[in-house]
């Protein structure tokens, strides 16, 4: 199985465990396969970006994606793969919840579009503005300086894991904003992130008029948290 299990991993629970003997720490193969898939996904992101419509938060989501590869690639470089894979898990927790928000567009469930993407709001705030930078952060910052004491790449990777807090904000606003808005009219309105840059000005009126739960988008690769940019519930 790739998920580690829980009676052999006890620095799932308990985060000062991913530092317990580094860096003489084995590495499981499902671990390693963990890491090569979500590398290959985001690299795949990364990629994909450039051949997708172009976005007002192309910048943003490619930043996001050079962050990510970097942390991905610096944490099984260093062995650090149990930290590694406590914020590859912590991204991963919503995102199915937007998929199933995204079958139920394709499905026309507008009741049920609206629900899953009010749930996965919540999910995303509680994950990326509480549990990582309270969690996650706290071990990188303060227990692996605690337990290992300084090391040469210690600014890197935590320069790297705060720049995802910051878009973490950014993103938690936004999709928050989005999730308000169904709440109060019934339905998940347009994002303002999503507008095609090139757009004429016809195309801006004719999107800004329809709800992107009554027709799905070209293309998923694009989506709103740790694995999707800003497109996903946008009218194309």
């Amino acid at each position: 199985m790739l998920a580690p299990k829980l009676d052999v991993s006890p620095w799932l629970w308990d985060t000062r465990q991913c530092w317990h003997s580094y860096p003489y720490q084995p590495l499981t193969s499902g671990l390693y396969y963990y890491y090569i898939m979500e590398l290959a996904f985001y690299w795949s992101l990364m990629f994909s970006q450039f051949t997708d419509i172009k976005r007002k938060d192309f910048l943003i989501m490619f930043v996001h994606h050079l962050a990510t590869i970097g942390l991905i690639t610096f944490s099984y470089i260093n062995n650090m793969v149990r930290v590694g894979t406590l914020i590859m898990c912590l991204h991963d927790a919503s995102d199915f919840l937007l998929e199933a928000a995204k079958l139920a567009n394709y499905a026309k469930y507008q009741r049920l579009c609206d629900t899953l993407f009010v749930i996965f709001s919540a999910v995303f705030v509680v994950t990326r503005l509480g549990i990582y930078p309270f969690w996650i952060l706290n071990t990188t910052l303060f227990e692996s300086w605690e337990m290992i004491g300084p090391y040469p790449s210690w600014w890197f990777f935590n320069g790297l894991l705060l720049i995802l807090q910051v878009l973490h904000v950014i993103w938690s606003y936004l999709i928050v904003r989005i999730a308000f808005k169904a709440l109060i009219r019934g339905k998940v309105s347009k994002d303002d992130r999503s507008d095609v840059e090139s757009s004429s000005e016809e195309d801006d009126v004719t999107t800004s008029t329809k709800s992107p739960c009554d027709n799905s988008s070209s293309n998923g690769a694009n989506q709103v948290n740790g694995h999707m940019g800003g497109s996903y519930w946008a009218e194309e």
